[in-house]
C-alpha cells in the first residue's frame, strides 16, 4: 500500500541536491483540500510531515483510494499531467508540510535533470505494481485477509489513519472492519 513508496534518505537527498531550489513550502492545514474533484491539481508534492487521503464520491459517499504518508510522494496524476479536472479530492487528514512543484517545473526537471527524471521513472514503476496487487487483493482476498496484510505491511497506517478512512480503503464497511480489529486483537 504505502511502504514501497517511501522515499529512501539517499534517494531524497540525490533528488534535494538537483532540484531543491525548485520546490516550494506549502502548509496544509487539516480538512484543506491539496485538489478538489473537477479543479485541476496545481502540485506535484512531497509530504514533509502530515497525512493526505485521496477520495472520490460514489453515490454521495465518500470512498478513500489511497493515502499518503510523510515522506512520500503525491499527486493527482492524470490532472496534473494533462491540466484536466481532477476525479478525486486530495485533503489533508492532519496538519501538512509538503513541498511542492508545478507543472512547467515538474517538465523543466524530467527533461533536463536526469536523476530526477530516473527517481520519478522508479517512483511510477514502484506505484503501478502497487496498484496492481491492490486490485488483485481486493477480487482475491477476503475483508479479514486484506486487514492482516495491511497490519502485517503497513502497521503504520493503522496507527494514524482514523477507522473510517481505513475501512474505506480497503473496501470494508465500518461495522464490518469494527468486528474484524475485535477478532483479531
Amino acid at each position: 500500500m504505502n511502504s514501497h513508496l517511501k522515499v529512501t534518505q539517499s534517494q531524497l537527498t540525490d533528488v534535494l541536491e538537483i532540484s531543491q531550489h525548485r520546490f516550494t513550502l506549502l502548509e496544509l492545514p487539516k480538512n484543506e483540500f491539496l485538489v478538489r474533484e473537477n479543479q485541476v491539481c496545481p502540485y506535484f508534492c512531497f509530504i514533509e510531515s502530515g497525512l493526505l487521503q485521496h477520495a472520490i464520491d460514489v453515490n454521495g459517499e465518500e470512498k478513500t483510494t489511497y493515502l499518503s504518508l510523510r515522506h512520500t510522494f503525491t499527486v493527482s496524476l492524470h490532472s496534473f499531467l494533462h491540466q484536466l479536472p481532477s476525479r478525486k479530492h486530495i485533503k489533508a487528514l492532519s496538519d501538512c508540510r509538503l513541498w511542492v512543484i508545478d507543472l512547467p517545473t515538474f517538465q523543466d526537471l524530467i527533461a533536463n535533470h536526469p536523476p530526477f527524471h530516473d527517481f520519478y521513472f522508479q517512483l511510477i514503476e514502484r506505484q503501478i505494481c502497487l496498484i496492481d496487487e491492490y486490485r488483485i487483493d481486493l477480487l482475491t482476498l477476503s475483508p479479514e485477509e486484506r486487514y492482516l496484510k495491511l497490519l502485517q505491511n503497513d502497521a503504520v497506517l493503522i496507527q494514524q489513519v482514523p477507522l473510517h478512512y481505513l475501512a474505506s480503503f480497503l473496501g470494508i464497511s465500518n461495522r464490518h472492519m469494527s468486528r474484524i480489529r475485535k477478532n483479531i486483537k
